[in-house]
């Protein structure tokens, strides 16, 4: 296999800004994120006009590229408000914005001619004669419809002479590109305008006319069936594959996800894609990082429609979650004699131990050996959302992350 010649980007969501330092902080060289409207995540906490601009200069110094997501599909009554927010992205000047409707494409060329424009999975970019006329439009990148296969995405990426993100990992939608109705006729939470209420994670059943208020279920579950729960796509055992397709950028989902998710999937992505790189022809996958990635809570793990399987697209009937650890503190930075700052996630107590994260290594286990409040008295335990110092055998770095395992069996999510 030949040597790309330019490093394939990873792309990792950011949605706050402590979920920015976290991307980083294990190793993204691309991060997307989102003001406070006009994306498709407006449950996620998002970033204020000041936040933004923190983190255009936080990005700036770590020479991480930054990309805002401007993807809603807009109303008339909306277009001064989105030339207003097109004007203040003027003064952010991210390293490109990600658009799915072409109204908002067409004012961001006029109003931005300077900010490189990315088109989302939204504008569902099935072919390369689409993916050309992006680029004639003013694009610099599309992301590919996860509907194609790998050899499909290949192809694009061969002859439309538009850079080509796809997605590698991260929670699938069951809409045709993600964009659901469900959403909006069963809650009035429209989906395409960032405020999907996740129907296809929702159990069913059958209700026969002649019985109403009977209820029948529709697999053999009690509960009722998950007709539209898809599984989570991982990609980690087809990387030197996504590299030869001539994909630009891998791009993680999972703006809402907890910090736990963002830090052990990006410290993965960016082990395995180094790893490469140093010496394609000795790439092995590692355990640890299918261990890493197993730790990490998921729906079960599939490749999606990559490589044609329908076994892989087949869908999450018994709403299968699979558990990993339990995120207890975040360190803040070090303390005196040894310790760390921590922010407290869920309550840690003396004695448990623990396993910390950190980047390109794997992870290791540690002991709590001591908690102290600020004024260093000592505490037998930790509660939630505190701040306390934590005395380990070998202290963690800043932004370095304290789990705790939980038991691995298989239980059935909400």
């Amino acid at each position: 296999m030949a040597q790309s010649t330019q490093k394939v980007e990873l792309l990792a969501p950011a949605g706050t800004p402590e979920k920015l330092e976290i991307a980083i902080h294990y190793g993204a060289d691309a991060v997307y994120l989102a003001g406070k409207e006009f994306s498709l995540r407006n449950f996620s906490a998002n970033f204020s006009p000041d936040e933004m601009l923190a983190a255009r200069r936080l990005t700036r110094e770590q020479n991480v590229r930054m990309y805002v997501a401007v993807n809603v599909y807009p109303r008339d009554s909306e277009e001064r408000a989105i030339a207003d927010y097109l004007d203040f992205l003027k003064t952010v000047e991210p390293d490109a914005l990600i658009i799915a409707d072409p109204g908002i494409f067409i004012q961001a060329r006029r109003q931005l001619p300077q900010i490189p424009l990315h088109v989302s999975t939204q504008a569902n970019t099935t072919s390369s004669a689409t993916a050309t006329f992006w680029k004639q439009l003013g694009a610099t990148r599309v992301n590919a419809a996860r509907e194609l296969s790998l050899e499909e995405i290949k192809n694009m990426a061969s002859h439309s002479g538009v850079e080509v993100e796809a997605f590698v990992h991260g929670a699938m939608c069951m809409a045709y590109s993600g964009r659901c109705l469900l959403s909006s006729y069963l809650t009035q939470r429209d989906s395409n305008r960032g405020m999907c209420s996740q129907p296809c994670r929702f159990h069913y059943t059958v209700m026969e006319q002649t019985r109403p208020g009977k209820h029948f279920p529709i697999a053999e579950d009690s509960r009722g069936a998950y007709l539209f729960n898809s599984r989570d796509l991982c990609m980690i055992e087809h990387l030197p594959a996504l590299i030869d397709a001539g994909i630009r950028s891998f791009k993680i989902e999972g703006r809402m996800k907890s910090v736990h998710y963002l830090a052990g999937v990006v410290k993965v992505y960016r082990e395995a894609i180094d790893a490469w790189y140093r010496d394609p022809q000795a790439f092995r996958v590692q355990e640890h990082w299918l261990t890493e990635l197993a730790a990490i809570s998921h729906r079960g793990y599939c490749t999606g429609f990559y490589f044609g399987d329908p076994d892989q697209t087949a869908v999450n009937i018994d709403n299968l979650v699979i558990p990993g650890y339990r995120f207890v503190a975040q360190v803040l930075g070090p303390a005196a004699h040894g310790g760390v700052k921590v922010l407290v996630k869920n309550k840690i107590a003396v004695g448990e131990r623990v396993d910390v994260l950190s980047p390109g290594v794997a992870a290791r286990q540690d002991m709590i050996r001591k908690i102290t409040d600020e004024y260093g008295i000592s505490q037998p335990l930790a509660q939630p959302g505190s701040e306390a110092i934590v005395y380990l055998d070998m202290p963690p770095d800043r932004l370095d992350l304290i789990r705790r395992p939980e038991e691995r069996e298989e239980t059935k999510g909400p």
